[in-house]
């Protein structure tokens, strides 16, 4: 495994020393293993919409969000302002702040969810809700389909809500069931 030059620090007496950060960056995939699905034929002949012609994940953005235009985005259950700012800020903990800075998020990795037409045109319908403070624990609701697997879309929201807001201690599903195949399955109409 490379190791990257910002993980490496100098000391005062030209020493170099390594530092190598458990951060979420550390451990994203290299996509190295990463091929093509035949499943997504099956997925997008079972009917997301019975009038849904998808585009191909090949095809440029502009067919991509015309076929996406037919699929209604996820509802957001927010209407205060985004909350953007950089990781590493230290943001109060309070529902406002998570609401707003869980906008954000759906803005900043959107291509995880289906609020934008170009996403939905390739079956992506996925959204993120929040439902509640549970302590220092933020519970979210997860719902549509998803191209990544639905922990790991919970796992990269989590990222983002923590580097922003460093009190939240955990961050989970409303519902266990929420991050299975299955929901996932039963989103896409299979």
């Amino acid at each position: 495994m490379a190791i990257p030059s910002s993980a490496f620090t100098t000391n005062s007496q030209n020493n170099i020393q390594i530092t190598i950060s458990s951060s979420p960056s550390h451990l994203l995939s290299t996509w190295d293993d990463f091929a093509f699905d035949d499943e997504d034929d099956e997925l997008l002949d079972s009917g997301v919409d019975s009038d849904f012609i998808p585009a191909d994940e090949n095809d440029e953005a502009a067919v991509k969000a015309v076929a996406g235009m037919s699929l209604e985005a996820p509802d957001v259950d927010y209407d205060g302002p985004m909350i953007d700012v950089p990781q590493g800020s230290t943001l109060e903990l309070d529902e406002e702040t998570v609401q707003g800075v869980l906008a954000a998020c759906r803005q900043e990795i959107g291509t995880m969810f289906g609020y934008q037409a170009e996403n939905r045109g390739v079956g992506i319908t996925g959204g993120v809700d929040f439902v509640e403070l549970d302590g220092p624990t933020v519970v979210l609701h997860l719902k549509g389909r998803f191209w990544h697997q639905r922990p790991t879309v919970l796992q990269r929201v989590g990222s983002y809500l923590t580097a922003r807001i460093p009190e939240i201690v955990d961050v989970v599903v409303e519902d266990e069931w929420e991050l299975t195949d299955e929901a996932n399955d039963l989103a896409a109409g299979l």
